[in-house]
């Protein structure tokens, strides 16, 4: 059983742990409204720049397009996995490092050669071991103050050249989508190729469009912008979803650390009185016995 003075000190400990969390909490809670409106203004932008896109590879009467699917066998496959650089956000960084995982073995079941580019701490220093040789590119610390565009336009930049230069076959963005607070979803995104989507897939409100010049000239022109309009769009998405995820486990330690201050300091109060009524008793039978 432990001393008064143990279980005084783990109280005081449990106090300081909850004046962490709790200023934690407020932290990300302050920071996740600004990354969520940041997020939620980027997506219209993102969501009709990737609509004109597919209608253009759709449209275009020339499949060989230069950022087309290649005749060849895919075997390079770019992986770019963004996390997060701190940790204390729940299961944020486990999930994109499981879902990273998943996906890696799959291709590599396949026969496909791997190859990855990272965006945070928290998976590169996780997945480094497994991939070392395979690692093209890290970047950290991104969002010191916020994310900027120029890093979706280095990372376009990288993944375009290595494309063109036949280092890679096929690239995907692996990301958290935020839904909400207490809600976010791993997600991955085929920026290369492209493909072409058929008739049937298209929605039928869309209408034909001739475009001058044509088609290619304007796809060979838009989809590198395009490229890093998603990829800015995916760091802001995983930006809110690191924010939202560390406020609600934050928020369940604050929680969970009142819940075992009270425990403890219920403990520590049955403890005393115990201790003071044995004093008692030892004194009246010492009292008795004289």
């Amino acid at each position: 059983m432990p001393s008064l003075k143990d279980l005084r000190n783990r109280i005081s400990s449990v106090k300081s742990t909850k004046k962490i969390t709790s200023a934690m909490k407020m932290v990300a809670a302050a920071k996740l409204k600004r990354a969520q409106d940041n997020a939620e203004k980027t997506r219209p932008y993102a969501k009709k720049m990737g609509e004109i896109v597919d209608s253009l590879v759709k449209n275009t009467k020339n499949q060989n397009f230069k950022f087309g699917e290649k005749k060849e066998n895919k075997k390079n496959i770019l992986l770019i996995i963004c996390s997060a650089d701190r940790g204390l956000c729940g299961g944020f960084n486990s999930s994109i490092i499981k879902f990273s995982k998943k996906l890696s073995k799959e291709n590599a079941e396949n026969g496909y050669n791997l190859n990855y580019i990272f965006v945070g701490k928290k998976a590169y220093f996780s997945l480094k071991k497994n991939c070392k040789d395979s690692i093209i590119d890290y970047f950290s610390d991104i969002a010191n103050p916020s994310i900027k565009f120029e890093l979706a336009s280095l990372i376009r930049d990288k993944i375009l050249e290595l494309f063109l230069k036949n280092s890679i076959d096929e690239c995907h963005l692996i990301y958290t989508k935020f839904n909400s607070a207490i809600s976010q979803t791993v997600q991955s995104m085929q920026l290369l190729p492209l493909k072409n989507i058929q008739e049937d897939n298209i929605e039928k409100k869309s209408q034909s469009y001739d475009f001058e010049p044509d088609e290619e000239v304007i796809l060979n022109e838009i989809i590198p912008r395009n490229i890093a309009i998603q990829i800015h769009t995916a760091l802001l998405e995983n930006l809110a979803s690191e924010q939202g995820s560390r406020m609600t486990a934050m928020d369940n330690a604050t929680r969970n650390a009142n819940d075992m201050i009270d425990n403890l300091t219920l403990f520590y109060n049955r403890s005393r009185q115990a201790l003071i009524t044995k004093e008692l008793i030892e004194i009246i039978s010492g009292a008795e016995a004289v």
